[in-house]
């Protein structure tokens, strides 16, 4: 009888390190996790490199000039954050609708690309200190009298990109959703009648008019809601995150950002 309870007895306390040794490793490896996300920061510092997802056809916040060098408002700001940081910036240059599969499979350390602020986006990933506030807008044919506020979306085709916000606030308005690389091929779907409006950022709209001296399109309506825009992160990167709102303020204070803003829009757009 001893010798079965002294069994049952190895036995159990075989059981119960086995199930500590599980624990631990558990836990070790919820350590090495958390250690690996919060040192995205150190790694990027210890690297000396910044690397950052961008569209690259997307003016005037990103895109390529004549001369075929990457820049716009986004580019620009992210580059003199990464400069007082003293790190170099490598770009990443991807399709909107891949952006965020990007940034999940941590192709890139961030977005800079006007990549708006919403609850859903929330959930998932961690954002900056917006740098830019601005409004959507609806863009028809400028001989088109039919569309003249968003309520005129229902049942109307709208040139968008699938995952963007414009895109789910022609939805929310009954419009019917055709998917698209940029503005620029949206504006040309309009042109073509192949689709009727999109909806799409003030600043982007009015840049690209400026620019390309468009007159056939115009825009009917204006949203009385203020998008914030920022850079956005896979969450877990608190001390990059950090690190980058000081400079954001920093170069708010200084008046670096509203300079950089009033280059490409002739106004302020990082404060509301």
């Amino acid at each position: 009888m001893k010798k079965i309870t002294l069994g049952i007895l190895l036995l159990l306390l075989a059981l119960l390190a086995a199930c500590g040794s599980d624990n631990e490793e558990g836990n070790n490896e919820a350590a090495n996790d958390q250690d690996s996300t919060a040192n995205l920061y150190d790694e990027v510092m210890e690297k000396g490199v910044l690397t950052v997802g961008t569209e690259g056809t997307y003016a005037p916040f990103t895109f390529h000039n004549e001369a075929g060098e990457l820049t716009g408002y986004d580019v620009e700001v992210i580059k003199e954050v990464a400069n007082r940081l003293g790190l170099e910036v490598e770009f990443m240059e991807t399709q909107w609708d891949s952006m965020f599969a990007g940034l999940n499979s941590e192709r890139f350390d961030l977005i800079a690309n006007q990549v708006g602020i919403n609850e859903e986006r929330l959930a998932n990933y961690d954002f900056s200190t917006p740098y830019t506030y601005s409004s959507s807008v609806v863009v028809v044919p400028a001989e088109n009298n039919d569309i003249t506020s968003f309520e005129d979306l229902d049942g109307k085709t709208s040139a968008q990109s699938l995952t963007s916000n414009y895109a789910a606030t022609a939805e929310e308005n009954g419009a019917t959703l055709i998917g698209i690389e940029g503005l620029a091929q949206a504006i040309e779907l309009i042109k073509q009648g192949r689709a009727d409006v999109t909806v799409n950022d003030k600043l982007a709209v009015l840049e690209y008019t400026k620019q390309q001296g468009d007159e056939s399109i115009k825009i009917v309506a204006e949203s009385d809601d203020v998008s914030e825009m920022a850079f956005a992160f896979n969450k877990g990167n608190e001390a990059l995150v950090d690190a980058i709102n000081e400079q954001l303020a920093a170069m708010r204070e200084d008046g670096t950002l509203a300079e950089i803003s009033s280059e490409w829009f002739g106004e302020d757009v990082s404060t509301k």
